[in-house]
């Protein structure tokens, strides 16, 4: 309790509730009620009363702060009555938490405190107990001088001895000093910021009027410099209007050599128009020429290639070499590759682009070998698929290609990914997989590598370093894209 007597600890938001009156005079004629609850007899009330110190005189005025603090001590000490002595409104403000009772239940409490003068005995009671020196000083009527006035003006309103409205006098005209105190005080602190914002603008003035007296003698000059250029500018108008005089003359007469050389050039035009139509008709005759003399070149051609193949079956029964039993890539395949099943011959295509129409153009090449990259192409097309699924549907794809074209197939897929128990390929279509160390990637090179010169082998893979090292062997490279439209066709 002797920290709610120190007026710096006081909680700002423990305040009284506005409307909280401890002006009004209680009515005294009768006994307070202290509701049903309290075992008090009226005659042992009565008693206490002129202990309490009753007083029929209108309660005093008592300031802001005091009330405040009044509040609050009540509110504190509130908790430490017996259930009998507590008057019953404030029996559900006493079991509010410390920080919210004097601030949610101080209506109450004030009015308990005007209207019940035998509470407040009780209440005072108990918080002067608690208030130690300070509080023996106030219940004997004095007032240290080194107390805060507001404590001691609260102490006394609640105990209530000899002279206590004058020490709740003495703490209003304390209150009031200070705050006039505080007033002059802003008064004098604003009079010297005012005097010092004077002072201030005085000395920008001073400078301002300086900078006006520079600038005003800058321009008198500027304008003296003005002046004589003006006088310069106007000599050089007249020249100028005297020489623009002089180029009209000189314009007028070029305008009549224009004239007469346009016409010149219109006469020139018109010859070298007859000489252009003269140039077309020798053209036309030299095309025809060329195109007699390119129809001449064909023919022999085609002689020289019909040459040539006889030559070439002839050569070929003087050998007697008969069809290979293997082909380069089921060597590769051997040696650099796994395959879930036994190799299948087939024909395949190649392509440059993503157009399949120009893939179609490459499967129809003699002896042609496709190359698949399988999951470059899957993931693109399938992606949605599983890796099972999208082994599946290519495969089935590119059996679909191989029936067609009779073209040599392989499908290549990375080595990480193989499954076991894949279902066999269908005829034509050689299934591969890369070893373990090597990539999809280097396995399609060594297949590439392995054609002989001049045979056509496509590789079908959108990666760029696949693409650029397989045309370095003479393959001819296809985006995936290509071939997935090619399959959506079948």
């Amino acid at each position: 309790m002797s920290a709610l007597l120190n007026p710096d600890d006081r909680p700002e938001e423990e305040a009284v509730p506005e409307g909280a009156d401890f002006s009004s005079s209680p009515d005294l004629s009768s006994p307070p009620d202290l509701g049903p609850d309290l075992d008090l007899s009226l005659s042992s009330d009565l008693d206490l009363l002129p202990a309490a110190g009753l007083d029929l005189s209108p309660e005093p005025v008592l300031p802001e702060a005091v009330r405040q603090r009044i509040t609050v001590l009540a509110a504190a000490a509130l908790p430490g009555l017996p259930a009998d002595e507590m008057p019953v409104p404030l029996r559900r403000v006493a079991r509010f938490a410390p920080n919210r009772r004097a601030r949610l239940g101080g209506r109450d409490i004030a009015a308990q405190l005007v209207a019940d003068p035998l509470f407040r005995q009780r209440i005072g009671t108990r918080i002067m107990a608690d208030a130690g020196d300070l509080g023996t000083a106030v219940t004997s009527g004095v007032a240290p001088a080194a107390a805060d006035p507001v404590e001691v003006a609260a102490l006394a309103y609640l105990a209530r001895p000899d002279g206590w409205r004058e020490l709740i006098a003495a703490a209003g005209d304390a209150v009031r000093a200070e705050a006039d105190s505080a007033a002059v005080t802003a008064q004098v602190r604003a009079a010297e910021q005012r005097a010092t914002r004077a002072e201030h603008d005085r000395a920008v003035a001073r400078v301002e009027a300086d900078k006006l007296r520079d600038e005003l003698a800058r321009v008198r000059e500027e304008l003296g410099q003005l002046r004589e250029e003006t006088r310069t500018t106007s000599k050089a108008l007249r020249e100028a209007q005297a020489a623009q005089k002089r180029a009209t003359d000189l314009l007028a007469t070029e305008k009549g050599r224009a004239t007469r050389a346009t016409l010149d050039h219109e006469a020139e035009v018109r010859r070298l128009r007859s000489r252009l139509s003269d140039a077309e008709a020798a053209a036309a005759t030299g095309k025809q020429a060329a195109k007699d003399a390119r129809a001449v070149d064909d023919a022999r051609l085609w002689l020289l290639i019909e040459t040539i193949g006889q030559a070439a079956s002839g050569l070929r029964r003087e050998l007697a070499i008969g069809p290979a039993e293997k082909l380069p890539a089921d060597f590769v395949a051997d040696t650099a590759a796994d395959r879930p099943g036994a190799p299948e011959r087939s024909r395949a295509r190649a392509q440059d682009t993503d157009d399949p129409g120009r893939l179609d153009q490459l499967l129809a090449l003699p002896r042609a070998h496709l190359v698949v990259d399988g999951y470059n192409v899957t993931k693109r097309g399938f992606a949605d698929m599983s890796l099972e699924q999208q082994r599946k549907r290519l495969i089935t794809g590119l059996g679909g290609i191989a029936a067609q074209t009779g073209d040599e197939v392989t499908v290549v897929f990375d080595g990480a990914e193989r499954v076991h128990g894949l279902p066999p390929a269908p005829r034509g279509v050689r299934v591969l997989f890369s070893k373990k160390g090597t990539t999809a990637d280097e396995l399609i090179r060594q297949l590439v590598r392995a054609e002989p010169p001049g045979r056509p082998v496509v590789v079908v893979s959108s990666d760029r370093e696949v693409a650029d090292g397989v045309r370095r062997h003479g393959a001819y490279p296809m985006g995936a894209d290509s071939l997935l439209r090619r399959l959506s066709r079948s």
